[in-house]
């Protein structure tokens, strides 16, 4: 059974500082600062700079964000209250640092040229696959702005293999139709040039790092998961993370 002691990781010596059972605690999905330390590796993020947590969900990713980078967050979900994520912030000693927003991502209530970055952890396959998405999202951008998404990914497109795979669909059904692969994000974004495309890749321990967080939270929680069942069967043929980051030209 994995432990707590399995998520001190030296590939995320960042992430592996924070307490685990607050972590587990704040648990919505994949383990986020594993994903948000592995793409802030291909974004130049500095302190000052002012940056949007889009889809923060309980608060991991902005505190991360605020404590490693230095930078001023605005921290936006649809699901989580901003009472519920200031209460982390203050208790996380960041609440100087970080705002805690309630709204949905296509009424976001930010003027143009906002931020010099945006990122979104896990998030951005709920409402960034339209392909109008990008226009609106952008304009919150700064000239040169950056943007970063971690988001669940094939390594074949369904589209080419013609179905979704049963154990895939059996976890999530329908909504794998929105999990892409790194190359599909690249050319969704680039043919816009609307950004210039700096990387777009799968992340290669995507699956593993997805099962193993899975299976320590639902050690702690007691709960059988279907996420565990989805990773162990399919073991890296289709799933992992794509990173994929851009510049608004």
């Amino acid at each position: 059974m994995a432990s707590l002691e399995d998520l001190n990781r030296p590939e995320y010596p960042r992430s592996s500082t924070y307490d685990a059972q607050w972590l587990i605690d704040a648990d919505m999905g994949p383990h986020p600062l594993w994903l948000l330390e592995d793409l802030a590796r291909d974004l130049d993020l500095r302190p000052g700079m002012r940056v949007l947590d889009l889809g923060s969900g309980k608060g991991a990713t902005s505190v991360f964000l605020a404590r490693e980078y230095g930078v001023q967050v605005w921290a936006v979900d649809l699901w989580v209250s901003p009472d519920e994520a200031a209460a982390t912030f203050e208790a996380q000693g960041v609440a100087d640092q970080v705002t805690a927003l309630q709204a949905e991502a296509h009424a976001l209530p930010f003027a143009a040229g906002t931020f010099d970055a945006i990122v979104c952890i896990d998030a951005y396959e709920y409402f960034g696959t339209a392909d109008g998405y990008l226009t609106y999202l952008t304009k919150f951008l700064k000239p040169g702005g950056q943007l970063g998404i971690a988001t669940p990914a094939m390594t074949t497109e369904i589209r080419e293999l013609g179905h979704i795979p049963a154990h895939i669909k059996q976890c999530v059904g329908w909504e794998a139709i929105a999990w892409h692969t790194a190359d599909w994000w690249r050319f969704q974004w680039a043919i816009t040039e609307l950004v210039d495309v700096t990387s777009a890749r799968l992340q290669e321990s995507g699956w593993q790092d997805w099962l193993l967080w899975s299976q320590v939270c639902a050690g702690h929680t007691g709960q059988p998961s279907s996420t565990i069942a989805m990773l162990t069967a399919d073991q890296g043929e289709y799933l992992s993370f794509a990173l994929v980051t851009a510049r608004k030209v």
